[in-house]
């Protein structure tokens, strides 16, 4: 894996985990009984926390990231191992 693939790797994996970690711990404005001033939707989160969510969200990425370098490293997943919906044609 070449360092190109590696960042681009990474790069989607954080961003599926942060959609998976962003509705952790949101109360709307209706859930914590605050009234939202003007113009805020009722359903919008009261404290986002997005330093801590993206701060988790590099953790699990990294531990999930070097995992599955150290499973390709090993030969325990290879492109050679997946099956593929036609046959090889020889030329």
């Amino acid at each position: 894996m070449g360092v190109t693939l590696g960042i681009a790797i990474y790069f989607i994996l954080w961003w599926t985990v942060l959609f998976a970690v962003l509705p952790l711990g949101v109360r709307s404005h209706h859930e914590a009984g605050v009234k939202p001033s003007d113009g805020v939707d009722p359903g919008a989160p009261v404290v986002p926390q997005l330093l801590k969510k993206a701060v988790i969200t590099t953790v699990v990425s990294t531990v999930l990231f070097a995992a599955g370098w150290a499973a390709w490293r090993a030969g325990w997943i290879s492109l050679d191992r997946l099956p593929m919906p036609y046959k090889s044609i020889q030329l």
